[in-house]
């Protein structure tokens, strides 16, 4: 995945380092951040406790919305793939308690399923 992947709507795995400093006010002393993708300016971080959500909102992506997803609270999730006329492709994330999923949208390519796979490893610990 290049540089122009997180421009065009596709995933691309991001630096750890960077991402751990972004988020050091976030992350507890216990918690290591160990995987971490990026979605245009969203951002999925995977720690070895949970998964935590990063949504920054307007123009200039100063205002972050932090969701922080336990593993164990995730009961199941789901990929639907981009067709042939249906260029996006999604991640379905279902949380106990909460009636509607977290909706996840990619662009026609495979990163899907490289964050998929991420979440099935963390999710079946």
């Amino acid at each position: 995945m290049g540089l122009f992947d997180g421009l065009m709507g596709n995933v691309s795995e991001v630096e750890i380092s960077s991402v751990e400093k972004d988020l050091e006010k976030i992350i507890t002393e216990n918690e290591k951040v160990e995987k971490a993708y990026k979605l245009i300016r969203d951002l999925m971080v995977f720690t070895n406790t949970r998964l935590i959500l990063i949504d920054k909102q307007g123009v200039s992506g100063k205002k972050m919305e932090y969701h922080s997803i336990p593993y164990k609270s995730i009961t199941h999730f789901s990929v639907e793939t981009a067709g042939t006329f249906d260029l996006d492709a999604e991640l379905n994330i279902w949380i106990s308690g909460a009636p509607d999923p977290f909706v996840k949208q990619f662009k026609k390519d495979n990163s899907i399923f490289d964050v998929q796979k991420a979440l099935a490893s963390y999710v079946a610990k």
